[in-house]
């Protein structure tokens, strides 16, 4: 990856280039209102990758109780593979993470790539939620992180 990364909060001026990120990375891309949302909630850590004052990538993760929900990690698809959403959630870890911090999401099975990142990160499947994605019915994977295993992983990674 490019030593010029810079990752930042997530800004609401950053929402044209999410946007546009978004419907080229998802056969379902979030609606500009579901961004205003979770930017909009302080307990949400929400990310970008910006390059020469570009956005190349962002990350959403949002707080319910005690859980941390990766929500969303896009990166833009001509810059994939380069390691720009391993910087993101290396940055959530390093903002978010205490002793025993957990935190889930929900990925395709079909998306390889992804939960080899995540498992690099500690995540470990935990389920499936049948039918969840509302473009195939494709089922989502459930994943899990705790802070600790997390770490170990990573670190041995």
């Amino acid at each position: 990856m490019s030593d010029q990364i810079e990752i930042r909060r997530l800004t609401y001026s950053d929402l044209p280039q999410v946007i546009a990120i978004e419907r080229r990375a998802f056969p379902t891309p979030w609606s500009l209102a579901m961004f205003v949302l979770e930017l909009s909630k302080p307990s949400g850590i929400c990310l970008a990758a910006i390059e020469d004052g570009r956005l190349v990538g962002y990350l959403v993760c949002s707080r319910y109780d005690t859980v941390w929900h990766l929500m969303n990690v896009a990166v833009d698809d001509a810059r994939r593979r380069e390691g720009i959403a391993t910087t993101l959630l290396e940055r959530l870890f390093e903002d978010a993470d205490g002793p025993s911090e957990q935190y889930t999401l929900e990925v395709r099975p079909s998306n390889e790539a992804a939960i080899a990142m995540y498992e690099r990160f500690g995540f470990r499947r935990a389920g499936m939620r049948r039918g969840y994605y509302h473009d195939n019915k494709e089922d989502a994977l459930i994943m899990w992180r705790t802070a600790s295993a997390g770490a170990r992983a990573a670190a041995g990674a």
